[in-house]
């Protein structure tokens, strides 16, 4: 199966199984990448929020215009904040951006519920191996990758290029298929891991 893929200078598709990382500067804006992920060419998402809530999540999609009903939303932050909880068969929560099992559970069981073309975007990996540790979230993001090889279906992963050592960065870029990078001044460039 291909999927299209909305990113400027990168390819026009890539095939099921196809997981690529999104490098960004901390402040970077990456929403527009991320949005337009979703958008093109998808049955159905899975955001996977390490970094925002889940009512925060769907306000940017209500922003960038992207189909709500297609969108499942994986809230990672507010049972451990105590924010108040709606929960709906579109929202799902675990305890906290460091539950790998949860996290790797529900993305399992949104790859086998949902059928067709499926997206999964992971806000933020960064996130992941700061309340939890490198190596945790290294392990989560390598079994993720799995999921998506298995279901046939595509993922784009945050991670932040400021924030680790050149090292760690280095052995992220590793697992991914691809490389999308966002400078500072909003440029975009991909790089073919295959």
């Amino acid at each position: 199966m291909e999927y299209s893929l909305a990113i400027e200078n990168a390819p026009e598709t890539i095939p099921g199984g196809t997981s690529l990382l999104l490098l960004h500067p901390s402040i970077g804006e990456t929403d527009r990448i991320d949005t337009d992920f979703f958008k093109t060419d998808t049955d159905a998402f899975f955001v996977i929020s390490t970094r925002t809530t889940a009512r925060e999540v769907e306000q940017k999609l209500d922003y960038y215009d992207v189909d709500e009903s297609r969108a499942v939303i994986l809230d990672t932050l507010s049972v451990e904040r105590g924010y108040s909880r709606r929960s709906s068969p579109n929202v799902h929560y675990v305890s906290s951006p460091d539950d790998f099992d949860g996290i790797v559970t529900q993305t399992e069981d949104f790859l086998q519920s949902h059928e067709g073309k499926r997206r999964v975007s992971v806000d933020s990996v960064t996130e992941m191996a700061y309340y939890a540790d490198v190596d945790r979230a290294y392990d989560a993001t390598k079994q993720l990758i799995e999921l998506l090889k298995e279901n046939d279906a595509v993922g784009l992963f945050h991670l932040s290029n400021e924030v680790h050592e050149d090292d760690t960065v280095d052995r992220f870029r590793e697992l991914f298929d691809g490389v999308v990078t966002l400078d500072d001044d909003g440029a975009v460039t991909y790089d073919d891991q295959r």
